[in-house]
């Protein structure tokens, strides 16, 4: 039981320096996907509700502290994405919903929610048409996002005990 929440950390800063350094390389017109969201969405649907909570608070903490953003912003979007995802955490749907492309949707929704609540904070530009700024800073990350997680549902590095 110690190591589950031991184990996510080496990946997540893994997944970190990816995201920081080698991501913004494959952004499409500044819209970069958010990788630490997938990895986010799979524990929480493979580990629970609970645990998805407090593990997004955690990956948000250190994501606000390594990038330098304004502190809380991305502990909140992530906490919340967390417990949203571990609503699709059902013993019986939990391989149909990490195996599917409903992965690549529950992935799409999360994006939407996190990147609304993180653009809530952390956007400071009172003059921006607020259909713009969703449509630039949440729908059209958390579509690339969503695409990019059907790489990870054909991936064959995924666990296949739960």
């Amino acid at each position: 039981m110690k190591w589950d929440f031991i184990l996510p950390l080496p990946i997540f800063l893994l997944v970190l320096l990816i995201q920081i350094t080698m991501v913004p390389l494959i952004s499409i017109a500044g819209v970069v996907p958010d990788l630490i969201l997938i990895l986010l969405v799979y524990y929480s649907i493979i580990k629970g509700q609970l645990y998805g909570t407090f593990l997004g608070a955690s990956f948000g903490l250190f994501v606000d502290l390594i990038t330098g953003g304004l502190l809380g912003s991305a502990m909140l979007s992530k906490t919340v994405v967390g417990f949203i995802a571990g609503y699709f955490s059902s013993e019986t749907k939990r391989e149909i919903n990490i195996t599917t492309y409903y992965f690549s949707l529950i992935v799409f929704i999360c994006a939407i929610v996190d990147s609304v609540i993180f653009s809530f904070f952390s956007t400071f530009d009172l003059r921006a048409n607020i259909f713009s700024l969703f449509f630039e800073q949440a729908l059209l990350p958390a579509l690339y996002t969503g695409v990019l997680s059907i790489l990870f549902i054909l991936s064959p590095f995924k666990r296949k005990s739960f």
